[in-house]
């Protein structure tokens, strides 16, 4: 199977059964970082990982990490955390904030993150399809998590911590607004261990497809910041 090449303006996406068995899910390289191009993308189960030496890079993996928001893994520390509401949590005070903390490189690790995805999510952002989960001890900004609401699905694309369960605290709120609202699952995109011990779990793509689809005919609010119902 070949590997599409898009045009750099109006890119036109292959169908997601195209994609690559090795590497799992590429699918197509080239094409731009524009807000209407990244939408098309992530309303067909496509979304960009590069590093800064490749071209833009397009994936939709065979099997996808999904967790349903219901299956959120609580343990019994971040529990307390959570009833002791000394972190306050909030969503789209400061979206590119959290997208920069989430670039930093980790364990001398580099970071897939780079300026133009900055710009890029940011772009989206400002157009109410990209949101943010900032948690905040006082006015410091310690964990958080961004990603793209496409209908019922919201495609978490990476998240951040600089103190204990800072993420966790981000993602137990983003659950249980999503489940409150209705909404089908937080789309983790690619399986790695950490994420499998909160919950996660691995469909095919053809099912993540089928529901994405469905999810689509729905048009969700975003109000986190009006829910006020935590039940820890």
């Amino acid at each position: 199977m070949r590997l599409t090449l898009l045009e750099e303006i109006n890119p036109v996406f292959p169908s997601v059964t195209e994609a690559l068995g090795q590497p799992d899910g590429l699918l197509a390289v080239g094409g731009n970082l524009y807000p209407e191009t990244l939408s098309k993308a992530y309303e067909r189960a496509i979304f960009p990982w590069y590093t800064d030496d490749e071209p833009i890079l397009w994936w939709s993996p065979s099997n996808r990490c999904v967790l349903m928001p219901e299956n959120f893994y609580i343990s019994r520390s971040l529990r307390r955390v959570l009833r002791q509401k000394y972190y306050s949590v909030t969503s789209d005070t400061c979206f590119r904030d959290v997208v920069v903390a989430c670039s930093k490189p980790r364990d001398s690790c580099g970071t897939w993150i780079n300026s133009a995805m900055i710009d890029a999510y940011s772009d989206l952002h400002n157009q109410g399809q990209a949101h943010s989960i900032e948690v905040w001890d006082k006015k410091k900004l310690v964990g958080g998590i961004y990603g793209v609401l496409v209908g019922g699905v919201f495609s978490g694309e990476s998240m951040f911590s600089v103190v204990n369960n800072g993420s966790k605290i981000a993602m137990a709120h983003l659950c249980q607004y999503m489940s409150r609202a209705g909404m089908f699952c937080l789309d983790c995109q690619i399986e790695n261990a950490h994420l499998m011990t909160l919950g996660t779990e691995l469909i095919p793509r053809s099912t993540f497809v089928e529901h994405l689809s469905k999810s689509l005919d729905v048009e969700f609010l975003w109000d986190f910041n009006n829910y006020s119902n935590w039940i820890w």
